[in-house]
């Protein structure tokens, strides 16, 4: 199986670049997740933008943490219009076959700027991850959760085919002090379409 490390960035769509986080990145990531309507959906959300830095630096955070670019901006210089999380893990398994579980599936997650949303960049990008989680990783399943309230996230996963395999009555306690419905969608690489 290929590592993350050993993929050939970037990954290119029609319309988009998909790379790894890059110091040079983070001012323009933090502009976008900062945002009320934005981070009130993420697992994490940093205070300051100092705070986002020193999450976003670890050497942990770094090798999941990917951007997504617009593949021509008009001046040359990518757009940062979002970024991925693409977290390769174990799934589980019985003790005996434990070693064959070992790196077989990946969590996703997504944040698009919303002044780029409803313009299918966001249904390109995760497509095109879910690809690459299939065809170069050689994974056997993708999965991803969101808050049900968080309606364009779970659409998106519907959109892409994935299956819905849980909605959980709230199980997630929100920053908000609120305990919120969750939901998680999986999909199989036999059955991924693309």
């Amino acid at each position: 199986m290929v590592s993350l490390s050993e993929v050939d960035w970037p990954v290119r769509t029609e319309r988009l670049v998909i790379r790894p986080l890059e110091d040079a990145d983070l001012d323009a990531v933090w502009e976008f997740r900062r945002l009320p309507e934005v981070n009130r959906w993420l697992g994490r959300a940093p205070a300051t933008r100092e705070e986002f830095g020193q999450t976003y630096s670890t050497p942990e955070r770094r090798a999941i943490s990917f951007v997504i670019a617009l593949a021509d901006a008009g001046d040359g210089a990518p757009a940062i219009i979002g970024d991925l999380m693409i977290k390769v893990g174990d799934a589980w398994a019985q003790a005996e076959v434990a070693e064959q579980a070992q790196g077989a599936e990946a969590e996703l997650g997504w944040v698009l700027t919303p002044a780029y949303a409803g313009r299918g960049h966001a249904s390109e990008a995760v497509r095109a991850v879910i690809d690459l989680c299939f065809e170069t990783l050689g994974l056997r399943r993708v999965h991803a959760g969101c808050f049900a309230a968080n309606e364009p996230s779970w659409r998106l996963m519907e959109r892409l085919g994935m299956r819905r395999e849980e909605f959980s009555r709230k199980t997630a306690l929100h920053r908000s002090g609120e305990w919120m419905d969750g939901m998680s969608y999986g999909v199989l690489a036999e059955e991924w379409s693309g």
